[in-house]
This record gives structure tokens, sequence and C-alpha cells, in this order.
């Protein structure tokens, strides 16, 4: 079973450059997906969501300032600039259109790591509030990607953490079927509702092998599903009775 990992997007048409972003952030434990072209990394940044985007200004299709706009009308998703170019309109044009950090080359792969975990810790801390969430004996690190349920780390499929990390965020809110599709499978899936009972099924199956009898996510019949704000207590309780 693969565990998730936090994926990175290189936009880079240099081949060297491309390799070397590949063996240095995969032997961090990061997912690598790249390209060479701009049109393409846009695509594949809509496509694969991914964590964090590296991208190179001096594309051969266009310029990597119009890579950051295109993206920034519709994703936040954190972009490090790893250019050539040292000029500072360069650097603050990059910024100005949305950029989070500007790395120069040629550069330290560990810095370029540094800065890479940095933006990432960010970016989470700022979307949930923290780099872990906690509900019940169900704890999320987010850097990681690990659960741990009752302190014991359990592996979930990369879509089943994604879901889980969904209902963890809006823990004791109701969300309806199509939000909760739109939100974590994209908007063509909005009506894929067979995706979404299989995946909370499988979610509930894993939850509920190690926390007894207690129920986290409940069914709204008609509606969608909401995950049940638990205390620590109350799920020792729920564990202590099956």
């Amino acid at each position: 079973m693969n565990s998730k990992k936090n994926t990175i997007l290189v936009i880079e048409d240099e081949p060297p450059l491309r390799k070397l972003h590949t063996i240095t952030l995969e032997g961090r434990g990061f997912k690598v997906v790249d390209c060479e072209k701009g049109a393409e990394g846009v695509r594949l940044a809509a496509s694969v969501k991914p964590e964090l985007i590296i991208l190179d200004l001096g594309l051969p299709d266009m310029d990597g300032k119009d890579v950051i706009k295109q993206i920034r009308d519709w994703s936040q998703t954190p972009i490090i600039v790893c250019s050539v170019r040292s000029e500072d309109d360069e650097i603050i044009q990059a910024f100005d259109l949305g950029a989070n950090d500007y790395v120069t080359k040629p550069f330290n792969p560990e810095v370029l790591v540094a800065r890479v975990t940095a933006q990432l810790r960010k970016s989470v801390t700022e979307e949930t509030g923290d780099t872990e969430l906690v509900n019940g004996n169900i704890r999320m690190d987010l850097l990681r990607h690990e659960v741990f349920l009752n302190g014991e780390k359990v592996m979930f499929t990369p879509k089943e953490y994604d879901l889980l990390r969904y209902f963890m965020v809006h823990r004791g809110k109701m969300l309806t079927h199509k939000q909760i599709l739109k939100d974590v499978w994209g908007p063509a899936h909005g009506d894929n509702m067979q995706y979404l009972r299989v995946y909370t099924s499988q979610l509930r199956e894993k939850l509920e092998a190690v926390q007894g009898n207690h129920s986290y996510i409940v069914t709204e019949p008609g509606i969608g599903y909401r995950m049940e704000v638990v205390t620590i207590k109350d799920a020792d309780q729920a564990a202590g009775a099956a």
C-alpha cells in the first residue's frame, strides 16, 4: 500500500537540473512530477494538485512569470522560483505575481530542500492553523502525511488520506456529497457518488478497527456526512466498551 507523500511539481527545461531536483527531493521522501514547458506545468498544477511547485523562468514556450500568473488565477499552491536570473527587477516581479520564494542558480540542493520544507510548513499552518490535526484518538501529521490511531501509525492510501484530512479539517460540520466530491476529487467528479461511498466505508473500517465501536463519520441520509468532534475521553470510553 502506498502512503501519501507531499508532491512537488518541477517545471524546468534543463534535463540535468530536473534529474538533480528529482534525486534530491525523492531522497527526502517527496514525490516528484516534472515537465519542461510552462503550458504543461500549468496543466499538471491543475490535474496533479501538487503541494508545492519549483519553477524555472526561462522556459522554451513561455516565460515562467506567466506561469505564476496563470496558476495564481485559481491556486495558492506555494511556488519557489529557481532561476539563473538574479536581477532585482526579475525577483521583484516574480514576488509581485505571487511567487513565495526565489532561489538563484547555481544553488545548494540542501538549501533548496530547506526552503521547500519551510514553505510546506507555512502552507499547512495557514490552511489549518497547525501542522497537526487531532480529533479524539486520531492524530494527523500534515507535514509527514502520517496518521496515528491510539498512538499507533496506520497506513492509508493517498485518497483515503485526502478524504480523512478533509473530514478532520471540517470536523463538526455537515458536508454535502457534492461538496466533498468537488473538494477532494475535483469539479469533474461532483456526481460520482460511488467514489465517496467506497472511500468513506474504507475510512470507517480502518478507524473502527482501532477505535472499537465508536463511529467518527456520521451519515446524514440524502445530504452527506459529518465527522463528529470527539474528545480523547469519549474515544477511550468507546474503545473500552468494545
